[in-house]
C-alpha cells in the first residue's frame, strides 16, 4: 500500500511539473505570436493552437483521475474510528442521541459499551461514576442483565468494591455519613437545635404554614444515604434524593429506605419538570469547592424545578467569608427570593476565615 502510495505521488509530481513547462511554452508561444500579429493585423485576435489545447486537457484530466486515487485521510481515520467502536455503541447513536460530553472521552465510552449484548453486565460501577462525573450523562443503554448479589440480602447491595461489607461496618467506621439507616437516627437527626445554623423540621413546616405553603414534595440535593428523605417521609412530605455512589453504596441506602436516589452528579440538569417542587435542600456537598460558573447555573436550575411560593434550603453552604460576601451572597441575591432565616457562623478552628451560612429562601409566588 505504501509502495503505491509513493508511486501516485510520483506520477503527480511528474504530471504537474509537464503541465508547468507545457503553460510557459505556450505563454511563450502565444506572446511571440500575439506580438507579430499586432504587427500584421492590429485587430486580429490571437488563438491557441489546438495541439497545446489537447496535451493541457490530456495532463489536466491524468491529474483529476490520480487525485481521485488518493485516499483521503479524513476518511481513512473516521473509517477506522467507527470500525473501532464497539457494534452496541453504532447501534444505539442511530437509535437516540448521546450526550455530547461522552464524545470528549471516547476510551471511556468504548470501554463502558464494550460488552457482550444479552449476557450480564460488567463490572464496572467505577467507571459508570467516571463517565457521569465528567458530564456523559444519561449514559447510552445496554442490552445486558444487571448484576445482583450471589447471596441475596435486605440491603441489595454488591459489596465487592467496597473494604466495608455490611452497613453496620460503614457505621462503626464513617459515623458521620448517615448510614445508621434506623428511623430513630433520622428524625433525632433534623429535630434537635444546638447552634443558629440549625433548621428543625419542625420550624420548617412551621414556617411554611405560617406562610400559608404546602410542602408535599422536595429534592435533596447532594443527599448521602436519604437521612433528611427519611426524616421528611415520617411527617408525609415526599423527598426525591440526589446522590451518587463515592467509595460507599449511598443509592442503594436511599432505596432501602424505601426512597426514590437520583442518580444524577451536580452539574446535570435536575430529570424534574418545572415549577413542581415545593422544597429544595442544598446539603454539604454543594459548596465552595464547585466552580463559580457552575454554581449559578446550579441555582438557577433549582430555581426552574421550585414552585412559586417554594423554597430553597442552603443547608450549611461552606465557603470564606470575603467569598460568601463578594461573590455567592450577590449570586444567590441575583434570584429575587424573601430571605427567611440567614445565619452565618465561623467554621471551628479556621485558619483561612471559612464560614458556614445556613438559609432559607422562598421563591417569589409570582413573576
Amino acid at each position: 500500500m505504501a509502495g503505491f502510495t509513493m508511486s501516485l505521488n510520483l506520477l503527480l509530481l511528474v504530471a504537474m511539473v509537464a503541465t508547468n513547462i507545457l503553460s510557459l511554452y505556450h505563454l511563450s508561444s502565444t506572446t511571440n505570436f500575439f506580438q507579430s500579429t499586432v504587427k500584421s493585423s492590429p485587430s486580429s485576435v490571437p488563438t491557441v493552437p489546438d495541439h497545446l489545447l489537447r496535451q493541457l486537457h490530456t495532463i489536466r484530466a491524468a491529474i483529476n483521475h490520480l487525485t481521485n486515487h488518493q485516499p483521503d485521510k479524513s476518511t481513512s481515520s473516521a473509517s477506522t474510528l467507527s470500525s473501532s467502536s464497539p457494534k452496541d455503541l453504532l447501534l444505539y447513536s442511530k437509535l437516540s442521541p448521546i450526550a455530547s460530553a461522552c464524545h470528549n472521552y471516547p476510551d471511556l465510552l468504548h470501554e463502558y459499551m464494550n460488552y457482550t449484548p444479552f449476557s450480564l453486565c460488567p463490572s464496572d460501577a467505577d467507571l459508570v461514576e467516571k463517565l457521569i462525573l465528567r458530564g456523559c450523562h444519561p449514559l447510552p443503554r445496554r442490552r445486558c442483565f444487571s448484576r445482583t448479589p450471589r447471596n441475596p440480602t435486605e440491603s441489595n447491595v454488591i459489596w465487592s468494591r467496597y473494604s466495608c461489607k455490611t452497613f453496620g461496618c460503614l457505621t462503626a467506621k464513617f459515623p458521620g455519613l448517615g448510614f445508621d439507616l434506623s428511623v430513630e437516627k433520622s428524625k433525632s437527626q433534623f429535630s434537635s437545635y444546638k447552634s443558629e445554623l440549625d433548621l428543625p423540621i419542625s420550624q420548617l413546616l412551621q414556617i411554611a404554614k405560617s406562610s400559608g405553603s404546602v410542602l408535599r414534595l422536595g429534592i435533596d440535593v447532594g443527599g448521602g444515604t436519604g437521612s433528611f428523605a427519611a426524616a421528611m417521609k415520617a411527617r408525609n412530605v415526599t423527598v426525591m434524593t440526589t446522590t451518587m455512589n463515592f467509595n460507599a453504596p449511598y443509592s442503594e441506602a436511599v432505596a432501602l429506605r424505601g426512597l426514590v436516589p437520583l442518580h444524577v452528579p451536580l452539574q446535570q440538569r435536575l430529570p424534574v419538570f418545572d415549577g413542581v417542587v415545593d422544597l429544595v435542600r442544598c446539603g454539604r456537598a454543594v459548596n465552595r469547592w464547585i466552580p463559580v460558573t457552575v454554581m449559578e447555573f446550579f441555582l438557577f436550575d433549582l430555581d426552574r424545578v421550585l414552585r412559586g411560593g417554594g423554597y430553597l434550603w442552603l443547608d450549611r453552604f461552606f465557603s470564606k467569608k470575603v467569598d460568601l460576601e463578594n461573590v455567592y451572597g450577590p449570586m444567590i441575591g441575583k434570584l429575587g427570593y424573601k430571605k427567611v432565616k440567614w445565619a452565618v457562623a465561623n467554621k471551628v478552628d479556621s485558619k483561612h476565615g471559612e464560614v458556614f451560612l445556613t438559609a432559607l429562601l422562598q421563591k417569589p409566588v409570582a413573576r
